[in-house]
């Protein structure tokens, strides 16, 4: 019986998979969870989307999880009259915080951060359209930044604007944010990404804010600044998962840090029992192309080494040609990556005191697994919190999270190695039977087969998992 992939893959929506019958094609390739991008599109637009999803998952027979990507502050070039200009090495180039937002010329240009002059000293370096062009910061005249250009090219309208070594000051909710913030609730999605966070504060507002709209939905850091990097323990511990947010992250830190600074961020969130996602142009060249260069097969295959949850797709699955075999491609990738040794042998946590009693029970679950003939595990679980735990102990086990809440299994499609079935108990009947039963059913064990089931003396109580079982399947 084959192992089903355990790295899960998330979808950016947009105008390619704006259909049912292409995001059941992407659901049947391998689509865990999609991505609703916030920088576009209205609140309707997001709607219909979900409202898509929901469809397509019910029709596909598998829950999918939402996650709704917030745009962050914009720290972007205003417009040209004429679109776009040619900058040259040693030009002498404005930007103005008081010029019109459509009056940028050959020698200057709006900014829409107006608080950017006040961040910028002599002697910085800024770097404009994902680092494609650089400009050495002058001097600043009141609302004026006089730059050198140290590289130039192409410079089109509302091009994104990084501080080299990070240290802008722009907050991480601006007042859109915090407006689709409440959409993103009302339409039931299960993770919302904030985009931008310097610092855990970021992150407990944002926290305070999905409550104060009524929802407990996850919360997702993504780590694109530099100052996110030093302080990623307490980023990682005040939200639910973090992504590793490679374009703007990149052009801040400089493009040769990013592979240390990724599996770092991996191994933290792994460490702190948070899920993690990596992402951005991870398979850039199928946007248009049937089959991904070598260069992309290797780099979501070292995710997958260095224990990420989740791969992410962006402009491929966006706007590309077809979603579909993107994700058929990704998916091939994990799969066969998992089956090297290194992603099913863990040390995590052998020497720590664990602080609950489910959490023990979980690391108990795993060591047993790992090193008796058990073929799958089941949880029952109304957080999911015990199958998070396990699924950051490396093994190639898998783990089904059965639980009565709707909110819960869609949680639980992020987790690696984690696979969330809707169960209801009947209490007359016996409960880790009917938890077999469910499997049997669904032809994941056989009879005869090992398994661990873990669950709480009172089921559908949170927090309450306290026992491990080991069961033999049987007629």
């Amino acid at each position: 019986m084959t192992s089903p992939r355990r790295t899960k893959i998330v979808a950016t929506l947009g105008p390619a998979s704006n259909d049912l019958d292409i995001l059941k094609r992407m659901i049947t390739a391998g689509l865990d969870i999609v991505r609703l991008n916030f920088s576009h599109g209205t609140a309707g637009d997001h709607e219909n989307r979900v409202n898509l999803v929901r469809e397509a998952a019910k029709a596909c027979g598998k829950e999918i999880g939402v996650l709704a990507d917030l745009q962050g502050p914009k720290i972007r070039i205003a417009k040209f009259r004429k679109d776009k200009i040619s900058l040259q090495e040693n030009d002498i180039f404005i930007l103005d915080a008081n010029l019109a937002s459509d009056e940028g010329d050959t020698l200057q240009v709006g900014i829409d951060y107006k608080a950017l002059p006040q961040d910028v000293k002599s002697g910085d370096i800024l770097l404009l359209d994902d680092g494609r062009l650089v400009f050495e910061v002058q001097r600043v005249e009141n609302q004026r930044i006089i730059c050198l250009v140290k590289i130039g090219g192409i410079l089109s309208n509302n091009k994104g604007i990084n501080r080299q070594g990070g240290g802008l000051s722009a907050k991480a909710l601006t007042d859109k944010d915090k407006a689709d913030l409440k959409t993103a609730v009302r339409l039931g999605t299960d993770y919302i990404a904030i985009s931008f966070p310097r610092s855990a504060d970021d992150i407990h507002e944002a926290r305070k804010l999905i409550q104060e709209a009524g929802s407990d939905c996850g919360i997702v850091a993504k780590i694109e600044r530099a100052e996110a990097v030093t302080a990623i323990d307490e980023i990682i511990n005040a939200s639910d998962a973090v992504m590793v947010a490679r374009g703007d992250l990149g052009v801040e830190i400089g493009d040769a840090e990013l592979p240390a600074v990724q599996k770092h961020i991996i191994n933290r969130a792994r460490a702190l029992d948070k899920a993690v996602i990596t992402a951005t142009q991870m398979m850039e060249s199928m946007i248009h192309n049937a089959i991904p260069t070598r260069a992309e097969v290797f780099d979501v295959a070292n995710a997958v080494l260095d224990g990420t949850d989740a791969v992410m797709l962006s402009a491929e699955t966006a706007t590309g040609d077809h979603p579909d075999v993107v994700i058929s491609a990704m998916a091939r990738i994990c799969q066969t990556a998992e089956k090297q040794k290194l992603t099913q042998v863990s040390r995590h946590r052998v020497e720590c005191q664990f602080e609950h009693v489910d959490e023990a029970i979980a690391m108990a679950t795993m060591y047993a697994a790992n090193h008796f003939k058990i073929r799958t595990i089941i949880a029952l679980t109304e957080s999911g919190s015990t199958p998070l735990w396990m699924s950051r102990i490396r093994s190639g086990i898998p783990i089904y999270g059965l639980t009565s809440s709707i909110k819960t299994e869609r949680k639980m499609t992020l987790y690696r190695g984690v696979y969330p079935v809707g169960f209801t108990v009947d209490k007359h009947k016996d409960i880790n039977q009917q938890a077999i039963q469910v499997l049997l059913n669904k032809n994941i064990v056989n009879v005869g087969d090992y398994v661990i089931i873990t669950r709480g003396d009172m089921i559908g109580q949170h927090g309450g998992t306290n026992n491990m079982k080991i069961i033999r399947v049987e007629e």
